[in-house]
């Protein structure tokens, strides 16, 4: 460690987070040099007591701090973020355990962004590869819904005034589709939050595909499955230093052949695995729950079908003919309530009640005349 150094620079070399991280940890007063609270800027020496949220951090010199990076093949649904209070997959549950140090992720994906993500335990990298004054370049495969003409291309080359400012693509190369779907591969030398799809939206196009593809030179392996991470061997790690003006280092992990075979073997189970915990996690969110909106419109739709069968039985008794009614001919229907009015249902009473006065007088028995008798004299 050299005789004074940026509180956030030695942190974040020491595997506590990238700059930006602990920059706005220092703001939040969540980090003490000695018996202070530390600010933004700060310079401390070898002998200085930091802590984080009241523990006490391990500096560690640049000399004694493997570089260590990671290619995390990130599928849609995850977030790249430690904790999610809705309990949501992220990224970090998928990386392997590290005894000293932590994982920072290289950038941002939206959930609903997969493809290449790198991993590091080196923060000074990652805020290095993270930021815009390097132009390191990031590639991506996206598909975009909506007719893409010359002109709309152009103006994203040349450049589209977003809510933050200027944004434009370095490259837009066409891959081709189907219909209204057309794929193109883009260029972006900066990662600001989810850029590529607000200059596509800014030409009233929707992005329905999204895939990282390429950071500088480094492509995504083939046969990465998704949700599977791969160790980068010591001169592709290098070469990520170069990038961004960093020195060399000779204490990166060197991956040989069959740990490589090895880590594309436990990638592959932990793609399957991670396909398995999103389809149960799917079924979860899916279970109703009491007071749930699918509840009440289940409830709705129930009545609704109730208030239309009960309007069909209505019209069905309407299609009736009525008492008295007449046939197309002209004579009388002779049917009351949908039966013959001179024959029983079957049920008790209904002869009478389905009859009427005239056919009644027509049943009643005639009387008989009584016999007189003649008497003898």
């Amino acid at each position: 460690m050299k005789d004074t150094e940026k509180l956030q620079k030695i942190l974040a070399r020491s595997g506590y987070g990238s700059r930006r991280e602990l920059e706005a940890m220092i703001t939040a007063g969540r980090i003490r040099v000695d018996d202070h609270v530390a600010t933004l800027g700060e310079r401390v020496t070898a002998s200085s007591v930091i802590s984080i949220d009241g523990h006490k951090a391990t500096v560690r010199n640049e000399e004694d701090m493997p570089c260590r990076v990671l290619v995390y093949h990130k599928p849609e649904g995850e977030l790249v973020t430690r904790k999610d209070p809705e309990g949501r997959a992220t990224v970090y549950e998928r990386m392997p355990f590290i005894a000293n140090g932590r994982w920072i992720a290289v950038g941002r994906l939206d959930i609903n962004t997969s493809g290449m993500l790198l991993m590091t335990t080196d923060g000074e990298l990652a805020n290095r590869l993270m930021h815009p004054s390097y132009e390191v370049e990031r590639e991506y495969a996206v598909r975009v819904f909506g007719e893409v003409g010359e002109a709309k291309i152009q103006k994203l080359l040349k450049g589209v005034q977003l809510e933050d400012g200027m944004a434009k693509f370095k490259k837009i190369v066409r891959r081709g589709g189907e219909g209204m779907n057309q794929w193109f591969h883009v260029i972006l030398t900066e990662g600001r939050n989810r850029e590529v799809r607000r200059l596509w939206e800014s030409q009233g196009l929707i992005v329905n595909r999204l895939i990282r593809v390429r950071i500088g030179d480094l492509h995504l392996p083939k046969g990465l499955v998704q949700g599977g991470w791969m160790e980068l061997q010591a001169p592709e790690v290098n070469y990520l230093r170069k990038l961004v003006q960093m020195p060399m280092v000779e204490s990166a992990v060197v991956v040989s052949d069959t740990d490589q075979e090895r880590q594309m073997r436990q990638a592959r189970r932990a793609g399957n695995k991670h396909r398995q915990e999103m389809q149960q996690r799917a079924k979860e969110s899916r279970k109703r729950k009491p007071g749930s909106a699918n509840d009440k419109f289940k409830t709705a739709s129930n009545e609704n079908a109730a208030e239309a069968s009960k309007g069909k039985r209505s019209e069905q008794r309407d299609d009736k003919p009525a008492r008295g009614s007449r046939t197309e001919n002209g004579k009388p229907d002779g049917r009351v309530g949908g039966r013959p009015s001179g024959k029983p249902s079957g049920k008790p009473g209904a002869g009478k009640a389905g009859t009427n006065n005239a056919n009644a007088k027509k049943r009643r028995p005639k009387k008989r005349p009584q016999r007189q008798h003649q008497g003898g004299s």
